[in-house]
């Protein structure tokens, strides 16, 4: 703080750094209400804690601003709605981690004023690791079971892409494809839960079983309905196969997203990958689809 303060006191009252420092100011009051907010409505007492912490940093960050500026700044409202309302439908961790944005926030100090306060990159890349460590201490238990529904995804997405690419050629009758496919899929699930739950009981790790196994069947349910949805809305199997390997791409892109926004991973790389598999299954099993008509000249 100290350090801080020195160099702040030697700058100059240039317009230009007074509006990027009311700038920088409106942004640590915004942030400093959206962990309060996430707070108030933690039910964990230790991630409250956390939070809590986290914003009494941007509070005190906020004060050093003012303390140059001598302007009291209002906050962002909407930016701190719709921060809370990511929080509260796909979790604090990946609202805070998508907010942070922590490489981007001290390039952009930098390169807003290098030659007013050459050191500012660094202070603030410093105050960020704390953020950094202050976020990792947060324990969400949606994150704890990103694996059981990584399984029931995947496998779903595989598994329904290529079955309904096959049954496209080889029935070519949507109504058909999509009771053969709410089926399966049905069926599909409570197996896969039912396995997730016995791999999960027999490992004995810090995982509830039941919990693991509806993470499991629910992922894997809600993306079979995505996937046959086009098959019960239109009559051409071809074009209700090509709007379902759509559906399948935006299930990966978003899910790839949110997990590496969340838990830090590479997000390109996963998702190309992801793709690939899904896709190219499709691909094989469409293909299998019509060997299978052909040979058996099957005529529905």
């Amino acid at each position: 703080m100290g350090e801080m303060m020195d160099f702040l006191s030697g700058i100059t009252t240039d317009q230009k750094n007074v509006t990027i420092l009311l700038a920088m100011q409106k942004s640590e009051i915004t942030e400093h209400l959206i962990y309060t907010r996430i707070a108030a409505t933690t039910k964990d007492e230790h991630n409250r804690e956390v939070l809590t912490r986290i914003a009494s940093e941007e509070l005190a960050h906020y004060g050093i601003w003012k303390r140059y500026t001598k302007q009291d700044v209002a906050p962002d409202t909407l930016r701190v709605w719709f921060y809370y309302l990511i929080a509260r439908i796909l979790g604090m961790t990946f609202a805070i981690k998508l907010m942070e944005g922590v490489e981007k926030r001290a390039q952009s100090a930098d390169q807003a004023i290098p030659f007013t306060i050459p050191e500012i990159a660094g202070i603030l890349k410093n105050e960020e690791v704390h953020e950094r460590e202050l976020i990792a201490l947060i324990d969400e238990e949606r994150l704890k079971y990103v694996g059981s529904v990584v399984l029931g995804l995947n496998d779903a997405l595989v598994e329904f892409t290529g079955t309904l690419a096959g049954l496209t050629f080889a029935i070519q009758n949507t109504q058909i494809i999509a009771v053969v496919g709410l089926v399966m899929g049905v069926a599909a699930s409570l197996s896969m839960a039912a396995s997730e739950y016995l791999s999960q009981r027999s490992d004995g790790g810090p995982t509830d079983p039941i919990k693991a196994s509806v993470y499991t069947g629910v992922a894997y349910i809600i993306t079979v309905a995505l996937l046959i949805l086009p098959f019960l809305l239109f009559s051409s199997p071809f074009v209700a196969l090509m709007l379902t390997l759509l559906a399948a791409i935006a299930v990966i892109f978003v899910f790839t997203f949110y997990v590496s926004v969340a838990k830090d991973l590479p997000f390109y790389r996963r998702f190309a990958e992801m793709a690939a598999i899904s896709l190219g299954i499709a691909g094989i099993s469409f293909l299998i689809g019509i060997a299978i008509r052909s040979v058996l000249n099957v005529n529905i």
